[in-house]
């Protein structure tokens, strides 16, 4: 469905996408997550058409984005991080208005119209003007909007920035409902706990870099496995660090004040033997287990700033 291949973008000696390569298939529901400044708006836009690239090709349903720009217009429905302002507007008026873009007949817009606003659950608030509505409403009737041409992709930059819990929720469903009905979505946001909610698939970003891409289970089963250990410890890290780093088949990942991450190949014999040492070297362990991978977690691991690189070697939107 999308292809991006060796996409960047330089905004001078600024590298804002570096090398970007992307595939989602048709129906994934696909989270685009990363920090601020990680290049996900830049290459959203990019993607859009709303921007040229340096360099890179971007494909749609096997089109090229950028020899043909007017037909990739209709593949693609775009929901912005911000509505815009629409004064003595109606809700019907609107839906007419982006339906006319798109050279549709009058008979066409209304019936598909009043199927977007029942989807999106604004069928009662037709002859309300637009900026009346709530911003979660505005949300959705701007997802309704982007839709109205039916288009093979459905792009969400932060759809809900600023929006209540109540509001995030429909959101949530209603991208659901889209997603059962077989559309393709990209969507970027930084409520992680949602995005698993929701996705089957994600990438991250950081500093114009992809660093990891693919359907969930996979991305956290390559990134945590079975094999990573998380051991407490009461007290001076340093002795159990040295005793760790002594046993074969283990990797000390991470150091904490009462808490030590490692990676290890052995069996569960092998790791009750390898507890057992450390409480016999004098050690006070108080807990271990299997660390439990999330997105959140994964987030902070591949965006925390030792990896920054220097300024020139990555960034954007």
């Amino acid at each position: 469905m999308l292809q991006i291949n060796h996409l960047y973008k330089n905004y001078g000696k600024f590298l804002a996408v570096n090398n970007l390569c992307l595939r989602i298939p048709q129906g994934d529901l696909f989270g685009f997550v990363g920090p601020n400044g990680a290049g996900k708006t830049t290459t959203i836009r990019m993607v859009c058409g709303l921007m040229p690239p340096t360099a890179g090709n971007i494909m749609i349903n096997g089109v090229d984005a950028f020899s043909n720009p007017k037909e990739i217009r209709k593949q693609i429905g775009y929901v912005p991080d911000f509505f815009g302002v629409y004064d003595n507007l109606k809700v019907r008026e609107y839906m007419d208005l982006y339906g006319s873009m798109y050279r549709m007949n009058s008979r066409d817009i209304e019936k598909i119209a009043d199927d977007l606003l029942e989807l999106v659950n604004l069928s009662d608030k037709k002859e309300m003007y637009v900026d009346t509505l709530s911003r979660g409403m505005k949300q959705r009737l701007c997802v309704a909007r982007a839709l109205i041409h039916n288009p093979a992709l459905l792009i969400l930059d932060e759809p809900n920035s600023g929006l209540d819990p109540g509001a995030r929720v429909e959101m949530k469903e209603l991208l659901l409902n889209l997603k059962g009905m077989g559309k393709t979505i990209v969507i970027s946001s930084h409520i992680l706990s949602e995005l698993s909610e929701m996705c089957n698939s994600i990438g991250i970003m950081n500093h114009g870099n992809l660093v990891t891409a693919g359907r969930i289970e996979d991305v956290l089963q390559s990134a945590f496995g079975s094999n990573n250990l998380v051991i407490g410890i009461k007290e001076n890290p340093d002795s159990a660090v040295r005793l760790l780093k002594e046993q074969t088949g283990v990797k000390v990942e991470t150091i904490g004040e009462k808490e030590i991450r490692i990676s290890h190949s052995l069996s569960e014999e092998e790791i009750a033997n390898m507890i057992a040492y450390l409480i016999g070297s004098g050690v006070v362990v108080t807990e271990f287990h299997t660390q439990e991978g999330n997105l959140e977690t994964l987030f902070m691991q591949l965006t925390k700033p030792s990896d920054a690189q220097p300024v020139g070697q990555g960034g954007g939107k």
